[in-house]
C-alpha cells in the first residue's frame, strides 16, 4: 500500500520533468562548459538545507550572463542614493553615464543644491591620463565640485576598472582633500569593475568603506539628538519608486523612531547616527549584511531581517522586529496589522480571481527572488522557477523558506538556459531585469521588470501591495497578447 499523496505525486513528477530540463539544455554546452553550468542548475528538494546549486562563482566566459560588476554594486547600490553626498566616478565617461539615473531612487531634496542622486559626476578618463595616471585630474575635479555645488555634505570616489590596473592614490587624494576642506567626509572606494564575480563584491567593498570612512570617524563626534528607547534604522532599502517610504509608514505607527535610511532618501548624518540605534531593520540582506553585523560586534546593535512583500510577510515582519521591543510596540504591531487588513483583503478579493493559479518565474539580483514569493502567493500565484543573479549561498538557504519541493533553480542563468527554462516550462509571467525584458515580450509572454518595479511602485507595504497586484494584473491579462505571437511561432 503506497502512503505517497497526490501532492507528493504531483512533486515527484514537477521535480523529475525539471531535472530532464536541464539535462536537455545542458547538453547545448561542450562537455566542459555543461560540466560547470550543471552546478549552477538544480531542483529545490524539502527538507534540504539549500537549494542545491553552486553560487558567488565566476561566470562561465563566452555565455550571455546578466551580473553587473563591483562598481554598479558600489555606486549604483549602496553609495549612489545617499542624496546629500556627490559621488563621483573616477575613470572614462561610460560607467557613469551607464550608470547615471539607471534606478528610481526616489528622494525629498533640491536636486543640485542639497541633493545630488540624478547628476553625473566624472572625471571622463583620456588616453593621456591612462598613461600620465589620474590623481591630479581627480583632485581637480574635486576642488571644482567643492567649488560648484557647496552644500554637499560628502563626497564619495567610486573608482572604475582603469584606476585599480594604473594605480591611481585615491586615497591619498582623499585625505588631502579632506584637511583642505576642513574636515569633510571624502570617501574613496575601490570598487573597481574587474574586482570580484559580480557586484556582490561591490557591495562588501562599499559597505567596508562606510565602516572606516564615516562610521569609525563619526564614533566619537557629540550627537545634537536626543535618542529614544524606539530608534531603529533601515537598512538595505534604497527606495525604488518610493519602497521606504511605504515601509517607514508602518514602522512609525507601530511606535518606532527611523532616524536613518540606507540608503534610499538617505545622508550622510543619517549614517553617522546609525551607531546608536537600538535595532537595524535589514531588508536587502545580500547589499548591507556586512555593515550589519559590523555594528553589531562593534556596537552591540541586533539587526533583524524582515519583507514587507504582500500582507503575510508584512504581518510575519512588524511581529518579529516588534519582538524586540516591549509591549508598547508589540501592541503597536497588531494595531497596524488590523488597520491595514481589510486594505488587503479588498485587494486579494479584487485581483485573487484574475490572478489565481498564473504560474510566475523569477530571475532578478538583491532579496527579490525569495522576498516577492509571498506577494505572488497572496494573489493565489505560483513561482515554479527562481533563482539570483550574485546570490551567495545563504541567499539560497534563506529561499528554502519561500519555494516548494520541486521548483527550478538556477544560478547566474545564462540567456540561452533562461529562454528554454521559459520556452518549456511556458509560464504566465516572468518577472527579471532590464536585459531580458524585451526578449521575453517578443516570445510573447508577460513580463515586469522586477529591479526597479518597471517605472511602477512602491511594492513595499500595504500601499505598494495594492500597486504590485494591479501591476501583475495589468501585465497577465492585457489584451495585447491575443494580437501578438513570436515570429518562430508563426506558421
Amino acid at each position: 500500500m503506497s502512503l505517497t499523496t497526490p501532492a507528493a505525486e504531483k512533486s515527484q513528477e514537477l521535480s523529475e520533468q525539471n531535472r530532464q530540463l536541464i539535462e536537455e539544455v545542458l547538453k547545448t554546452y561542450p562537455e566542459k562548459a555543461a560540466k560547470k553550468r550543471g552546478k549552477h542548475l538544480g531542483v529545490f528538494e524539502e527538507g534540504k538545507p539549500d537549494c542545491g546549486v553552486k553560487s558567488n562563482i565566476k561566470s562561465l566566459p563566452g555565455v550571455m550572463t546578466i551580473r553587473g560588476c563591483a562598481y554598479a554594486g558600489s555606486k549604483g547600490v549602496v553609495w549612489g542614493p545617499i542624496k546629500d553626498m556627490i559621488h563621483i566616478s573616477h575613470g572614462p565617461v561610460g560607467c557613469g553615464q551607464y550608470s547615471w539615473a539607471s534606478r528610481r531612487n526616489y528622494y525629498i531634496g533640491t536636486t543640485g543644491v542639497d541633493t545630488f542622486v540624478t547628476l553625473q559626476f566624472t572625471t571622463d578618463f583620456q588616453e593621456r591620463d591612462i598613461v600620465f595616471g589620474g590623481d591630479k585630474k581627480l583632485a581637480k575635479a574635486l576642488d571644482e565640485l567643492q567649488e560648484l555645488f557647496p552644500l554637499n555634505k560628502g563626497i564619495t570616489i567610486q573608482s572604475e576598472c582603469p584606476i585599480g590596473l594604473i594605480g591611481d592614490d585615491i586615497e591619498a587624494v582623499a585625505k588631502a582633500k579632506t584637511k583642505e576642506f576642513q574636515g569633510k567626509t571624502i570617501v574613496p572606494v575601490r570598487c573597481e569593475g574587474f574586482r570580484g564575480v559580480s557586484q556582490s563584491l561591490g557591495h562588501h567593498i562599499a559597505n567596508d568603506s562606510v565602516r572606516d570612512w564615516v562610521l569609525d570617524k563619526a564614533a566619537g563626534k557629540e550627537t545634537e539628538w536626543v535618542s529614544t528607547p524606539y530608534d531603529v534604522a533601515i537598512i538595505g532599502d534604497y527606495n525604488i519608486g518610493g519602497d521606504a517610504w511605504s515601509s517607514r509608514i508602518l514602522l512609525e505607527e507601530m511606535g518606532l523612531r527611523v532616524v536613518a535610511q540606507w540608503s534610499g532618501d538617505g545622508t550622510l548624518k543619517e549614517l553617522e547616527r546609525t551607531p546608536k540605534v537600538k535595532l537595524n531593520i535589514l531588508h536587502c540582506y545580500r547589499s548591507m549584511n556586512y555593515i550589519s553585523r559590523h555594528m553589531e560586534e562593534k556596537f552591540g546593535i541586533p539587526w533583524v531581517e524582515y519583507n514587507f512583500f504582500g500582507p503575510t510577510k508584512i504581518e510575519e515582519s512588524l511581529r518579529k522586529i516588534a519582538g524586540h521591543f516591549d509591549d508598547k510596540i508589540k501592541e503597536g504591531a497588531e494595531r497596524v496589522i488590523a488597520k491595514y487588513r481589510p486594505m488587503a483583503d479588498a485587494v486579494i478579493q479584487r485581483f485573487r480571481p484574475r490572478l489565481q493559479g498564473k504560474k510566475v518565474m523569477l530571475f532578478v539580483g538583491g532579496l527579490r527572488p525569495r522576498h516577492v514569493i509571498g506577494a505572488y502567493e497572496d494573489l493565489g500565484m505560483e513561482v515554479i522557477g527562481t533563482g539570483y543573479e550574485f546570490g551567495h549561498n545563504d541567499d539560497y538557504q534563506r529561499t528554502t523558506h519561500y519555494v516548494k519541493d520541486g521548483t527550478l533553480i538556477y544560478d547566474d542563468v545564462t540567456g540561452y538556459e533562461f529562454e528554454k527554462f521559459v520556452e518549456k516550462l511556458e509560464p504566465d509571467l516572468v518577472g527579471s531585469g532590464i536585459k531580458e525584458k524585451y526578449v521575453f515580450q517578443k516570445m510573447g509572454v508577460p513580463f515586469r521588470q522586477m529591479h526597479s518595479w518597471d517605472y511602477s511602485g512602491p511594492y513595499h507595504g500595504y500601499d505598494g501591495f495594492a500597486i504590485f497586484a494591479r501591476d501583475m494584473d495589468m501585465a497577465i491579462n492585457s489584451p495585447i497578447w491575443g494580437l501578438t505571437k513570436a515570429p518562430w511561432k508563426k506558421e
